[in-house]
């Protein structure tokens, strides 16, 4: 992990956010307004990014290329830069573009920055709720329009008795899905399409597990800051580290981590 001076942490915090302001600022220009029109990355699925995405990751790395010049970014719409301080920023300018498009209030801005070793800080950003999750370099709490609150994952509950969220009921691979019903099928609660904010209700204790697949760095370098901050895990399906995406699961403690993770592996070796 990177050793930071109070002063370089500080300083790499307050970029962060004047970051998620500069992409607030974006998005809110689009979000419900006949601006969002989007087009499809990919010719076999339905893949979107609008002009939304790219100017707040524009907007983003503008304010980077002035206060951390030497840091090397990673973003979604414009791909990676490379740097000379060990540190690396990974930008999400909308995670959940298909909730933007739909109007949904579930889509975030993912802000983080990592070392070799993984995340060191992030941000989860809500800009039309107001809501930012912040965890890491000795932080871990949630400002909103009802003040700021610590941010703290839920004691240990069975898997009967949990809530559990994923962003597509289809999950991934037909394997995939497989193992990821024979978790849902055991909760007490799943629900679908919350996006990145799913996350940060895991870090908050509303929420005890996210569970996905298919995931790219950028959609999981924040959360992972976020939750672990709050107290929670974050893996893959394997239980090693997730940061580089793929199969996910964050989890709210360890035990119920440790239940999950059983079945998923059970399901997949069947």
């Amino acid at each position: 992990m990177a050793r930071l001076t109070e002063a370089e942490a500080r300083q790499i915090i307050d970029t962060a956010r004047a970051c998620a302001e500069a992409a607030r600022a974006e998005t809110l220009a689009h979000f419900r307004t006949a601006m969002s029109g989007d087009e499809t990355k990919s010719a076999t699925a339905y893949d979107p990014v609008t002009e939304a995405d790219r100017a707040a990751e524009r907007a983003m790395r503008a304010i980077l290329a002035n206060e951390r010049p030497n840091d090397a970014i990673m973003g979604e719409e414009y791909g990676r830069e490379t740097g000379i301080s060990g540190l690396t920023w990974v930008l999400d300018p909308i995670d959940g573009t298909r909730g933007f498009l739909a109007g949904t209030p579930t889509w975030g801005v993912l802000i983080s920055v990592a070392d070799a070793g993984g995340p060191l800080f992030g941000i989860i950003d809500q800009p039309y709720i107001g809501e930012r999750f912040e965890g890491g370099l000795g932080l871990a709490r949630l400002l909103g329009p009802h003040g700021e609150s610590r941010l703290a994952t839920r004691a240990p509950r069975p898997l009967s008795e949990a809530t559990l969220f994923s962003t597509f009921p289809e999950v991934g691979s037909p394997a995939e899905a497989r193992a990821f019903h024979a978790v849902a099928g055991a909760a007490r609660l799943t629900r679908y399409g919350m996006d990145c904010y799913a996350y940060g209700l895991v870090a908050l204790g509303q929420a005890d597990l996210v569970i996905e697949a298919g995931l790219q760095a950028y959609d999981i370098h924040a959360p992972v800051a976020v939750i672990e901050a709050a107290g929670g895990i974050v893996t893959d399906w394997q239980g090693e580290p997730a940061q580089d995406g793929g199969q996910v699961i964050a989890a709210a403690n360890a035990a119920i981590h440790a239940e999950a993770l059983e079945r998923l592996q059970a399901a997949l070796d069947d």
